[in-house]
């Protein structure tokens, strides 16, 4: 049943009839066998006008069911499918008027509208890709990148998921949280973080009083309401979550819930929260270091060796209300996702997709030299960048002729 406005029935009955006239026994058509030498007078018509009035016959019997079934195809979110309707569709009496007749107009329509078979062309879920950029751009984050893929493909497969999928990603600054989150939005969606089912809320920036927090609270519900009606599938993005004022966190509460059946149509059928965060990151770095002093291998630290000290020290910090907000307590959260810190190799690394993506050549001798600005920490150690890969696109234009 359609639930989008009526759409005149004029345009469907026009549409058949161009179609009829350029589908094989049409008249005029080059394969039309009929004789064309009729004698004036004669009582019957030639037979190819005959088989065209029964084509439009049933094409003006069969008008509505196919004006619908046409709209399911290419608005798909006005559309609530009734199955006995579409098991019907490849059973239509006459060949002509099924389903090829409903693929030709899909394609005309979708040559020049935003159209394709998931329905929504902004919507790409390119998991491949994702894979790709996850394993060879993103450095030194292996348990963040086979987790983040693992968590997202999964819940994006599920047929009809009952809650929202909420990450919450810790780490130092420059160790790749902001990174992910726009690659998740580029292989997701066909325009990336410019996308209208993406939505980015810094917390210094989109929400800086605190005497304004109702109003706040008001534009924030209302923009994520209005997403998920217009796009099937969302994303929001929550940078510097450890600064959003309790009241925000609260407000958020009823879109990270799990969702009673009957409100599903009312919700949008998937949405991904991430929230990016500093808190927690000297608890992870201490506990790599440990366990690298220990003679682990960076490869081999789980989210067991992280996960618990990390959600803790969330918990107990008393510089910031997200760990004591409705999303800890009430476990909204499916995953504390922790970065790791950045070592001296993967800062060159960083250095070297600096290099490429300006498309400037570069050497191992520049690589060292721009790793060798950083900042190492612990005094002893000297492990770990303590800016992780941040500004090495700047400090490149030191090699530049």
């Amino acid at each position: 049943m359609l639930r989008g406005p009526r759409r005149p029935l004029w345009l469907c009955l026009c549409l058949c009839l161009l179609l009829l006239l350029l589908l094989p026994g049409a008249p005029g058509h080059r394969g039309d066998a009929g004789p064309r030498n009729k004698k004036a007078g004669s009582g019957r018509p030639w037979p190819a006008f005959q088989g065209l009035q029964e084509r439009l016959r049933a094409a003006g019997a069969l008008s509505r069911r196919y004006w619908a079934l046409f709209s399911c195809r290419v608005w798909p979110e006005n559309c609530e499918e009734d199955e006995e309707a579409l098991a019907g569709t490849l059973g239509w009496g006459l060949p002509l008027l099924g389903q090829q007749y409903l693929d030709i107009l899909t394609t005309w329509y979708c040559s020049f509208q935003d159209c394709c078979d998931s329905g929504d062309c902004r919507i790409s879920n390119n998991f491949t890709g994702l894979k790709s950029d996850l394993s060879v751009r993103l450095h030194g984050q292996h348990l963040a990148g086979e987790l983040i893929l693992r968590t997202v493909r999964g819940y994006l497969e599920l047929p009809r998921p009952d809650k929202a999928l909420v990450l919450s990603f810790h780490g130092w600054s420059g160790t790749g949280k902001n990174f992910v989150a726009r690659m998740l939005a580029e292989n997701l969606y066909r325009d990336g973080l410019r996308s209208d089912c993406v939505k980015v809320f810094i917390a210094t920036f989109h929400f800086p009083h605190p005497k304004f927090v109702d109003l706040y609270k008001e534009r924030l519900t209302g923009q994520i309401r209005e997403t998920q009606e217009r796009c099937r599938q969302t994303l929001f993005i929550f940078d510097e979550a450890e600064k959003l004022h309790p009241e925000l966190l609260e407000a958020l509460r009823p879109h990270l819930g799990r969702q009673a059946p009957e409100n599903y149509k009312a919700q949008s059928l998937r949405t991904i929260f991430l929230f990016l965060s500093n808190l927690g990151s000297n608890i992870i770095n201490e506990e790599v270091l440990n366990l690298l002093k220990a003679g682990w291998l960076r490869e081999e630290i789980t989210l067991e060796h992280l996960e618990p000290r990390l959600q803790a020290q969330i918990v107990e910090s008393t510089d910031s209300a997200f760990g004591h907000s409705c999303l800890v307590k009430e476990n909204l959260i499916d995953f504390f996702v922790p970065f790791l810190p950045l070592e001296y190799r993967h800062v060159r690394l960083c250095a070297r997709d600096a290099f490429l993506s300006q498309e400037l050549l570069y050497t191992e001798e520049a690589l060292d030299e721009i790793a060798k600005m950083m900042v190492y920490v612990p005094k002893e150690e000297q492990l770990f960048s303590s800016q992780g890969c941040k500004s090495i696109s700047q400090r490149i234009n030191y090699f530049l002729p």
